[in-house]
């Protein structure tokens, strides 16, 4: 017997309130602020306008390396006594990288968070940066990365940025540098980025009660020793498409899988259509019931899952969709994967899968916003973006109120599947011959 069960239907989204947002200019930085009533926790993240993206090309990863050599003691004090001090407030070091800038936060209790403020900035104004400490840390991250870098994924991942965005620009590098270029770098490129990009002023975020804190006071800690004047952020940068396909393949020897990397580029974070392509990129791989999914692992058997979303920074953005599949269904996966592409930019969504990707993604917000560091991390993307502040307050309203015209025009305008990138990273003698069958594109070998 068989038993078969109807998919529950979606549930209606909670409602869901962003805290007000607090704005001022204080001791030459910027403070942006959310008041949490009544919250004993509280956040204070310092966003620098230091991301990945204001690396030199060749100096790829020297953000990662540095944001590990804060941890290596400051001038005031060694590593040991740094991490006792920090320690003994009940917080650590939280560091963060993307393209867009550098994040270092702490959580405290409120009547912790100025000595906690205090000693964040001590670490990121007046690191140690001792050059047997740097040196370490470079060749740990090295390692590391070479040891990520001998599984499949980070590889096909390259492939993809380097053809869609140019390997002769950073953005066309990885985020984090590769085990050659990380291990490449020196103890003056690591000061060199720390005095370009650390020193400014930036902003202090603060998530928490703010009747039990003061701003001023933190303000003066973080910005204590600070200079320099704002810097060009830079506007969104125009990537052009392929004018056809093509299968670039990455050979793995061996491989009894095939990691697929599919991409193109996409509009950048604060694009207009920015719902309306989330949205679409989740009815059609954002999402355990997406279409991608659906077909390729419900459907085929291909995969135990298959994702495919928009994802956007400041200056750019890509669609991109990955899996994994057995080498034996590498070519039908991939045809697969193209041909629902294919499908969702020129028919669009339906109502009832509308229905279900507005309650998932408006129903998220409360459950996602919720902790004073969700919230700090959200008041970034306002900064980072120059989006208004009560877009928070407005995004379940927009992602509720998104029809399905609006969604289906924001699938045929921002999908390409005629200009998409097919990254296979597998054993090419087992599968290449059947990529070329498919005649989805030239097939390109992949440079070691």
């Amino acid at each position: 017997m068989t038993l078969i069960a109807e998919r529950p239907g979606p549930g209606a989204a909670r409602p869901y309130r962003f805290p007000q947002v607090v704005r001022r200019t204080v001791a030459g930085g910027q403070i942006v602020a959310a008041h949490l009533p009544g919250q004993n926790l509280a956040v204070a993240l310092l966003l620098l306008d230091a991301g990945a993206g204001r690396e030199s090309v060749g100096k790829d990863g020297v953000g990662g390396v540095l944001a590990k050599a804060l941890e290596e003691g400051t001038a005031q004090r060694d590593a040991t006594a740094y991490a006792l001090a920090i320690e003994a407030l009940g917080t650590e070091l939280v560091t963060g990288l993307d393209w867009d800038s550098f994040q270092v936060s702490v959580q405290v209790p409120v009547e912790r968070l100025s000595a906690a403020v205090e000693l964040l900035a001590e670490a990121v104004r007046t690191p140690r940066l001792d050059p047997a400490d740097v040196r370490r840390v470079r060749d740990d991250e090295a390692t590391a990365l070479r040891m990520d870098w001998a599984n499949p994924g980070p590889r096909a991942d390259a492939a993809l940025r380097a053809d869609l965005f140019g390997a002769d620009n950073r953005w066309g590098r990885p985020m984090y540098g590769d085990p050659e270029t990380v291990a490449g770098l020196d103890v003056d490129d690591v000061t060199v980025f720390h005095s370009e990009w650390f020193i400014r002023p930036g902003t202090l975020i603060v998530a928490g009660d703010l009747e039990r804190i003061d701003l001023d006071a933190l303000a003066g800690a973080a910005f204590a020793g600070a200079g320099g004047g704002p810097v060009e952020k830079g506007g969104p940068i125009e990537v052009p498409l392929h004018d056809r396909r093509r299968i670039i393949l990455v050979d793995r020897p061996g491989s009894v899988q095939s990691t697929l990397r599919l991409g193109h580029p996409s509009p950048h974070r604060a694009h207009p259509d920015h719902v309306p392509m989330t949205l679409a990129g989740t009815v059609l791989g954002g999402a355990f019931t997406s279409r991608l999914n659906h077909l390729i692992r419900e459907v085929r058997g291909y995969t135990y899952g298959i994702r495919g979303d928009f994802a956007s920074s400041r200056r750019f953005g890509r669609f991109a969709v990955s899996s994994g599949v057995q080498t034996a269904v590498t070519a039908p996966a991939l045809v697969e994967a193209v041909g629902e592409i294919t499908r969702t930019q020129l028919t669009g969504v339906t109502e009832d899968e509308l229905t279900v990707a507005r309650s998932w993604r408006a129903g998220q917000l409360s459950v996602e916003l919720q902790s004073p560091r969700a919230i700090a991390a959200a008041l970034t993307t306002l900064v980072v973006h120059d989006l208004p502040d009560d877009y928070h307050a407005r995004l379940r309203e927009s992602l509720l109120a998104a029809d399905v015209d609006q969604v289906s025009a924001a699938a045929a305008a921002h999908l390409h599947p005629h200009a998409l990138t097919l990254v296979v990273e597998g054993d090419s003698a087992v599968i290449r011959d059947e990529l070329v069958a498919t005649g989805l594109g030239e097939v390109v070998d992949h440079a070691p």
